[in-house]
């Protein structure tokens, strides 16, 4: 079985990624297997689910924002997510990445 890389165009702000450039302007283009790729599904799926979390737990004032685990969770699924950008992009992309206070 032959694992081949494809081009993969990833957007993260919209929480989305796709095998073809579409309409909207995608932030990393990396090459990677499908395999791989679905990972970003996965990823992004989590991180919608505890955003919403988070609007619920911002209707209750008796939870302090700094308190909230949900917002661990959401940072460290997107630590996740540069990382596997890092790993499968380009060399300015692993620049940029590197940079992120996410990354160190």
């Amino acid at each position: 079985m032959f694992i081949i890389d494809t081009t993969i165009y990833v957007n993260v702000a919209n929480q989305s990624y796709s095998y073809i450039p579409l309409g909207e302007p995608c932030e990393f283009k990396l090459k990677m297997d499908e395999e791989k790729a679905r990972i970003f599904e996965l990823l992004f799926l989590q991180l919608n689910s505890l955003e919403f979390d988070n609007i619920v737990r911002a209707h209750l004032p008796y939870i302090p924002y700094h308190l909230d685990e949900t917002n661990d969770e959401i940072d460290t699924r997107l630590k996740k997510i540069y990382a596997l950008i890092h790993e499968f992009g380009d060399n300015h992309t692993k620049q940029f990445v590197a940079q992120l206070p996410y990354f160190h």
